[in-house]
């Protein structure tokens, strides 16, 4: 058995206040050597996807391995295959073993430094080499960690990181994982004296709109023989780099040791975090030797107060927020899990644009970049630790690992992610198998002591689901958390309040057919936080999970059957591409002011056959009015509206007028014997129109559209523009069933990434250079290489015109 040694995590008692903010650590401040702190050492990699225990070996010859840069995820780029082991839990896509190596030069001023390598994610199981010594074995595919590389590099020749990923013991995940390192890698150069990883805190109290105390704590590391003299100095700046405050404390290190240092500065007149202007500042901290800066960090923060009450439910700020929530996995579609900033930047504008305020990291820590990127656009994370505790749901979860491993794991969660102001509670579990036991209730009560050790500022949850016995019989397990988080049993929430009226209670999963229900209990009821359905977004694996099928195919739910050529899931409010679904626009009326007239059409039951739901799914809802195959027949066209009336035409003629408000949830229904032309429908209020919307007939699919959300990319080789594909008739009307075959080149200095349309049954590669539009649409990641210039991107499909689209690839400015 491999020893699990020399992994570099920190657990330091930090009381805080329950007031608080802050942001990601980015340690790029100036020292006076000019040498970074934190490096980024994604470039250059070689990959094998095999196994080959001679890989380790630092003279191992592996000029014929792939060459890659990192972030990287082999299981998307395999093919969907029913035989493969992972199943439908993993989308049917390969997992295996893989081995990752690097060759890289020490320079000269490193020597006498303190060296280590960062991880900020690998699935899973995997183990770090430098020049053939192994420095451990990590299990846990979503925690970061770090080895210390010191005293093995070779100053005088080349040195090699290997690292070997095991991802074939099967099954171990739910829903699709990926492989490989799939996250950020970074090199942390650092003197003898500097400050630990992750040793940043900071936390704010007495909130108030003329002045609040910013506190923050410092972890000192002293790596040398002899106590060292150091000044710490914290300044504050705010979003305009004007200086909000600083503070200096001389101190004293004991050898061979670490000592935390606490500062407390008063930021006047502060601006507030909130997800509408989520306004951030930075501290920079600055270890000071003999008048030399050793060590400098930067941390993002925000000020902020939240406050979790049963009478006033969750108050931000002194306000009260209802949280629209959304789980959410951490894969990105077509580009699996590995996580590019920019594609972790993507799902949050996704999230904000559907009308979330909240999301939950279901069911693991998330990256770096998508708290960084929850922070600055303002969006509320329950942070979620694990899936399963000693009993496991698959034979290779995390159960086995729990034991030997949940409290390195849970530190490193804490720790990481406590200064992200984006992160309001934390989650310690997801639908535990021992919920009923006595000893779950011992291993919440433990787990929650743990990250309170670190972190008091925020309340500790886990989701809850029924086991089968009486509801109550899990009172128990609620009572060991902050705010009883409740999967698919919000209707028990009022009988739940009259029992134990101090209980704060979230629902932590939804189903999305039961919006209109679980935003009235939320709204009517100050002890009910918040909802969060499953899912926010689509994603692979769990496959079958929110299907519609027709009454010829196979019945029931995705456990029940392997549902192959399923292979994700479909339950998301947001599409695999980004679309919005109906419900999406539903959700975000009951909640939000942002629109208040939608119009869609429910997809006609194919007759003979008929449209069966699942549990997870909705009537599969169309932006359409092209129904072809269905002239004259009757359809059901769906308004959501929060004017009081809505009024359907069909070809300027009144069809209808019906009521939305006044128990009728916001929605009215209209048969309409199917025409082609113009569907509009019109939002009234005191009798008269206000807003309309409409659907209009396309005709047949003559031509391609093409759409960026970014004209402009960096030339770093890792960011991304996300081309939507849209066919369009001959009028440049959108055609909502063109299925046609697609076919992309590119040329200049970018990559195809990965390409996808939103069909959970179709089973090309995510990775290659054709796809099928679903439903009129299709996406292609465009990803940069280090070169500049423009990159071009063709479009073709037989019998269509072509499309041509430029994008620049830029230095960064």
């Amino acid at each position: 058995m491999k020893q699990y040694n020399n992994i570099e995590y920190h657990m330091k008692t930090i009381v805080t206040a329950f007031l608080f903010l802050a942001g990601n650590i980015l340690c790029n401040a100036q020292k006076s050597d000019k040498i970074e702190r934190k490096q980024l050492f994604d470039y250059n990699w070689k990959f094998y996807q095999g196994d080959t225990a001679a890989a380790k070996s630092k003279n191992f010859n592996d000029v014929g391995w792939r060459s890659l840069d990192l972030p990287h995820d082999w299981s998307i780029e395999g093919k969907i295959n029913p035989k493969n082991p992972a199943g439908g839990s993993g989308g049917y896509l390969p997992a295996g073993i893989g081995w990752y190596r690097k060759t890289f030069k020490v320079p000269n001023e490193w020597r006498g430094k303190k060296v280590s390598i960062y991880f900020e994610g690998v699935y899973m199981n995997s183990e770090v080499f430098i020049n053939g010594k192994s420095l451990g074995i990590y299990p846990y595919g979503y925690s970061s960690f770090s080895y210390d590389l010191s005293s093995y590099l070779n100053f005088n020749n080349e040195n090699v990181i290997a690292v070997r990923v095991d991802n074939s013991q099967q099954l171990n995940s739910r829903w699709y994982s990926g492989s490989g390192i799939y996250r950020h890698v970074w090199m942390m150069v650092t003197d003898a004296v500097h400050i630990a990883n992750w040793g940043v805190s900071i936390t704010t109290r007495d909130v108030a709109p003329k002045k609040a105390t910013v506190q923050i704590k410092t972890l000192i590391k002293n790596e040398t023989g002899l106590p060292q003299s150091v000044v710490v100095s914290t300044r504050l700046q705010d979003a305009n780099a004007k200086d909000a405050g600083n503070n200096q404390i001389s101190v004293e290190v004991g050898p061979n040791s670490e000592k935390e240092i606490c500062q407390s500065i008063i930021v006047v007149t502060p601006r507030l975090w909130t997800p509408e202007i989520p306004y951030l500042y930075d501290a920079k901290t600055q270890v000071v030797q003999n008048k030399k800066v050793v060590d400098g960090t930067k941390t993002n923060f925000g000020i902020r107060s939240i406050k979790f009450t049963a009478e006033n439910g969750f108050q931000l700020n002194g306000k009260t927020i209802k949280m629209n929530g959304g789980c959410m996995h951490h894969d990105n579609g077509c580009l699996g899990a590995a996580a590019f900033d920019r594609a972790e930047e993507r799902k949050v504008e996704l999230l904000k644009e559907a009308g979330f305020n909240a999301v939950r990291t279901s069911h693991n820590p998330p990256s770096e970049a998508f708290l960084n990127a929850c922070d600055r656009l303002g969006l509320l994370v329950v942070d979620e630790a694990f899936d399963c505790w000693r009993s496991g749901k698959n034979k290779y979860d995390y159960a086995q690992y729990f034991d030997h491993w949940w409290k390195r794991d849970l530190d490193a969660m804490v720790l990481r992610d406590r200064n992200h102001p984006s992160i309001i509670m934390w989650s310690i579990g997801n639908e535990i198998v021992e919920r009923g036991s006595p000893e779950a209730v011992e291993t919440a009560k433990m787990l929650a002591d743990a990250v309170k050790k670190i972190d008091t500022t925020r309340p500790v949850t886990s989701a809850i689901v029924e086991d089968g016995k009486a509801w109550a019989t899990l009172d128990p397990l609620m009572a060991a958390h902050d705010v009883g988080g409740y999967n698919y049993h919000l209707g028990s929430a009022p009988s739940d309040h009259q029992r134990v009226p101090s209980r704060i209670i979230m629902q932590t999963e939804s189903y999305p057919k039961d919006a209109f229900a679980n935003w009235k209990l939320v709204e009517n009821n100050n002890y009910v936080i918040g909802d969060f359905v499953w899912t926010a977004v689509d994603y692979l694996g769990e496959s079958g999970i929110g299907r519609w099928y027709y009454s010829n195919e196979i019945p029931g739910e995705h456990w029940e059957h392997d549902l192959f050529p399923w292979h994700g899931a479909y339950c998301g409010d947001v599409d695999l591409i980004g679309w919005r679904k109906p419900i999406s626009h539903y959700r975000s009326m009951l909640y939000n002011n942002t629109e208040k007239l939608y119009l869609a059409v429910r997809e006609p039951n194919p007759e003979p056959l008929e449209i069966k739901n699942t549990w997870w799914s909705v009537w599969p809802t169309w932006e359409s009015w092209t129904w072809p195959e269905y002239a004259g027949k009757d359809i059901q066209v769906e308004v959501y509206s929060k004017y009081p009336k809505v009024r359907l035409y069909l070809n300027n003629k009144l069809i209808g007028e019906k009521p939305t408000t006044d128990g009728q949830e916001y929605k009215a229904e209209f048969t309409v014997a199917y025409a082609p032309g113009l569907l509009k429908a019109v939002g009234v209020e005191n009798d008269k129109e206000v807003e309309s919307t409409i659907l209009r007939t396309s005709g047949e699919a003559a031509k391609i559209q093409l759409t960026a959300d970014r004209k402009e990319i960096i030339a770093n080789g890792q960011d991304l523009s996300y081309v939507t594909i849209e066919l369009m008739d001959k009028d440049g009307m959108f055609q909502p069933n063109a299925a046609n075959r697609l076919n992309f080149t590119i040329a200049g200095p970018g990559t195809i990434a990965g390409v996808a349309n939103a069909d959970m049954k179709d089973t090309d590669s995510y990775v290659g250079n054709t796809r099928k539009a679903w439903h009129g649409q299709a996406l292609v990641v465009i990803r940069s290489t280090q070169g500049v210039g423009d990159i071009k991107l063709t479009v073709s499909s037989s019998g269509l015109s072509g499309a041509v689209l430029n994008i620049k690839s830029l230095r960064k400015k």
